[in-house]
């Protein structure tokens, strides 16, 4: 349940309140940015949020239940603020994104709507786009690993350990004679080409033949 200020909700009530959004960028080294869609700075929660970003809220996509959600966020480039050359040394991924609504003639006043996370940020045109997801996509990773014949690791990561500029073009489709045979990496193979597949639930013993588990 979302905390409102009662002199905020007095105000939202009565029509009387001028509002705007504003958003607070933590980054994961701790550096905290701000950014409002009102025509002048503001502070909110002690943070600066600059009105010259362009900073605005894109397309958003929700669903209902447990589905995660995505949104967007794009603006433009200020070396003061949000720059390129951060964005391309990767200093925003995985940041965390409060979205606030802000009586901006009485910036105390604020409300979160909600808190996400920048899973992709992208340059385009002297502009910005992250991709932002909400809490509920944590339930859509993947927890450990995943037992299976294929291999689980990504081709030419550590797991992997093949070095991927030694076969230009090459991919892999994560088969054990594939990783043994075209990359010479069978110690590395992160997959279990021996379990047992689907077609091992309808096997069953043979008159004459030799049941033995050699097709397995």
């Amino acid at each position: 349940m979302r905390a409102v200020p009662s002199e905020l909700t007095d105000r939202l009530e009565s029509g009387a309140a001028s509002l705007c959004q504003a958003w607070i960028l933590t980054r994961a080294d701790g550096v905290v940015l701000g950014f409002t869609d009102h025509d002048r700075d503001l502070v909110v929660d002690g943070v600066a949020c600059r009105a010259a970003s362009g900073w605005t809220a894109g397309a958003a996509e929700t669903a209902t239940g447990y589905a995660p959600g995505l949104a967007t966020a794009v603006g433009g480039f200020d070396d003061a603020a949000l720059s390129e050359a951060d964005l391309a040394a990767g200093l925003y991924d995985g940041a965390r994104v409060d979205c606030r609504v802000v009586d901006w003639s009485a910036p105390s006043l604020s409300m979160r709507l909600w808190t996400a996370r920048v899973a992709s940020a992208k340059a385009e045109g002297g502009a910005f786009t992250l991709a932002l997801e909400g809490p509920l996509a944590a339930l859509d990773r993947v927890a450990g690993r995943t037992f299976g014949r294929s291999c689980d690791a990504a081709f030419g990561d550590a797991r992997c350990g093949v070095d991927a500029t030694a076969f230009p073009g090459a991919a892999c489709d994560k088969r054990w004679v594939t990783c043994r045979a075209v990359f010479g990496n069978g110690l590395n193979f992160r997959g279990f080409p021996a379990a047992p597949g689907e077609d091992f639930l309808t096997l069953y013993p043979s008159e004459g033949e030799r049941n033995d588990g050699g097709r397995r």
